[in-house]
């Protein structure tokens, strides 16, 4: 009977991995997580799906230019200070360049 090495990603799975299942790594600073999506998404996105993610890409691409121009960047710190909400200052301006391109 032939032994198997798990690789090291591995060795700490419980529970069943199914054929059809995609595994997704991800690493954010220091931290590795895996995650599972059993049931993939099959059918294709949708007209309105499409035109949601073109608007955040360009919402994305106005923060990071804002925050790359420095009187841009000072305007939006301090707005930023006054507020609760957001966390981080690129998460308050990808949702104000958001909220910029309307519907």
């Amino acid at each position: 009977m032939s032994k198997i090495n798990l690789e090291a990603p591995f060795q700490s799975f419980r529970g069943k991995i199914c054929k059809h299942s995609k595994i997704i790594f991800a690493q954010r600073g220091q931290t590795q997580y895996t995650s599972q999506i059993c049931n993939p998404r099959t059918k294709a996105y949708s007209a309105e799906e499409l035109a949601r993610q073109a608007k955040f890409k360009t919402a994305l691409t106005n923060a990071s230019s804002a925050l790359a121009d420095a009187t841009q960047k000072a305007a939006y710190e301090t707005a930023f200070a006054g507020q609760s909400k957001y966390k981080s200052l690129r998460g308050y301006v990808i949702a104000q360049e958001y909220a910029k391109l309307g519907d």
